[in-house]
């Protein structure tokens, strides 16, 4: 069993801009998404624990080894996808596999081709190894990028925003291969697509300004609003009047109408009917909380 250890993390930047305050979180076997919104800090608590960047307090330790002081430890152990993979050269996804493999240390050549092999037929590539990768599509360009973070049989694997701009189809394929690598590493999914967590993930945290502030098993978390959410049907023009009457933590078009979801311990209005919370009216209910606690 791996065991990932963040303890009261922070991370300011030399012109001052504060990106992580205080993070702890205690992270074993299989999937863990980190949900957020862009800019809450996700990417750079990834490049933290990928050692790409040192924290200004705090520290992390990876199955008990502190690899702030010994970033080369979890370098050899990590597989890291992340949300700009940059421009690919003009070379066969074959032979840029094998070249990634030997940056990785996989020296001996019979050992490299088996693993190139082996992880091109897992993300579902083989068939496509002799085409130069910078031709691929979006979710074929995604697999690529699960094939080299898997490179050297990592035991914690980073993926970050690995769904963004994918569509349906490939987007299914590459969860289902991120669920079949989580069975026996640490996945540490860093999304702002709450679906991505909901589908995938048995235990979640959400960041908000640099901050954890909701954690733990997603079904449990989401228990938590039972009772508690209602929902009516309004005029797109009455939204503002409602969202300064009732605690509206979301709207969305419903067949060309407005639905709204508000939080209360009781029926609002006759109107409002109860409804079953999901891991979406979770994440905007707490995002709805911490926007009130804000200073304005």
């Amino acid at each position: 069993m791996n065991i990932l250890t963040i303890s009261n993390l922070s991370k300011t930047y030399p012109n001052g801009v504060k990106a992580l305050t205080d993070i702890s979180l205690s992270i074993s076997n299989g999937m863990f998404g980190l949900l957020g919104a862009n800019g809450a800090g996700k990417s750079s608590l990834m490049r933290t624990i990928a050692s790409l960047q040192a924290p200004s307090e705090g520290s992390i330790t990876f199955n008990g080894t502190d690899i702030i002081a010994h970033p080369q430890e979890i370098r050899k152990q990590l597989g890291y996808l992340p949300q700009e993979f940059g421009v690919y050269p003009k070379l066969s996804a074959e032979k840029l596999l094998d070249h990634m493999a030997v940056l990785k240390g996989i020296i001996n050549t019979s050992e490299r081709k088996e693993q190139v092999t082996a992880l091109l037929q897992q993300v579902n590539l083989y068939q496509h190894r002799k085409k130069a990768v910078f031709t691929f599509s979006g979710g074929m360009r995604q697999r690529f990028g699960i094939a080299q973070a898997l490179l050297a049989n990592p035991q914690l694997i980073i993926v970050d925003e690995p769904t963004a701009g994918l569509d349906p189809e490939e987007r299914n394929r590459f969860l289902n291969l991120l669920s079949e690598i989580g069975e026996n590493v640490i996945v540490i999914l860093s999304t702002h697509i709450v679906e991505d967590v909901r589908d995938l993930c048995k235990n979640m945290a959400i960041l908000y300004q640099g901050r954890i502030v909701s954690e733990g098993n997603p079904i449990e978390l989401v228990k938590g609003l039972n009772g508690k959410l209602w929902s009516k049907i309004i005029k797109k023009e009455n939204l503002e009047i409602h969202k300064k009457t009732f605690n509206v933590i979301s709207s969305k078009l419903v067949s060309g109408e407005t639905q709204i979801r508000v939080l209360a311990e009781c029926q609002p209005e006759s109107e409002f009917e109860l409804i079953q919370p999901n891991l979406e009216d979770l994440y905007f209910s707490t995002l709805s909380d911490q926007h009130s606690n804000t200073p304005s």
